[in-house]
């Protein structure tokens, strides 16, 4: 069991914390506002994959990704929010001035990215598929797979808000914030082509 555990958590390990939208936001949002002022976000991001692996554990997912016009509607919303959260992550304001900023993205864009992002359907689904933990007991092995990937989630998404505030706080000269916000938005940006491109 530990092993199988073990290796659930290798597999999920560049899969899930991998950059995508929702990681690449997070870190954006650390950057552009800080820590504390991105935890609602946080917490929405949080919030909406465990609500994507609850409806992989159940199979609500493959009913709905079975209907291709279900896809073209999550990616297209998913996509249009990142422009805007990627504007809005380049646009921020810098130094001082983004300790008083009460701008920052709340719960609710973040579970909505997450439950509309399709990578993290292909990731959670392919991890979460492709391993057993219990061989005996579906029940059990379904609470453990649960668990072992809700860790997973809580880890990843504060480490990557982490990961962006720590520019936060270092990046004090107005120029320097705003290339490095810049940088996070452009990120932001590109990982948009893995809402249509990850299946």
């Amino acid at each position: 069991m530990v092993d199988n555990l073990l290796f659930l958590w290798l597999a999920a390990l560049p899969l899930m914390g991998s950059p995508g939208p929702a990681t690449l936001s997070l870190a954006g949002l650390g950057s552009a506002f800080g820590f504390r002022q991105s935890l609602n976000y946080l917490y929405g991001i949080i919030m909406g994959t465990i609500t994507v692996l609850l409806m992989i554990a159940t199979g609500v997912t493959t009913l709905i990704l079975a209907q291709p016009m279900m896809r073209v509607i999550l990616s297209s919303i998913a996509g249009v929010y990142i422009l805007f959260l990627a504007v809005k992550i380049a646009t921020a304001p810098v130094g001082q001035v983004k300790r008083l900023s009460d701008n920052a993205p709340s719960f609710l864009p973040g579970f909505s990215l997450a439950i509309a992002n399709p990578k993290a359907f292909a990731a959670i689904g392919a991890v979460y598929s492709s391993h057993t933990i219990v061989d005996n007991s579906l029940m059990a092995d379904t609470i453990c797979k649960l668990l072992a990937l809700i860790l997973v989630i809580l880890s990843f998404s504060i480490a990557w808000l982490a990961f962006g505030a720590t520019f936060s706080n270092l990046l004090r000269k107005p120029s320097i914030g705003r290339t490095a916000n810049i940088i996070f938005a452009v990120m932001l940006i590109l990982s948009v082509g893995s809402l249509w491109f990850v299946r």
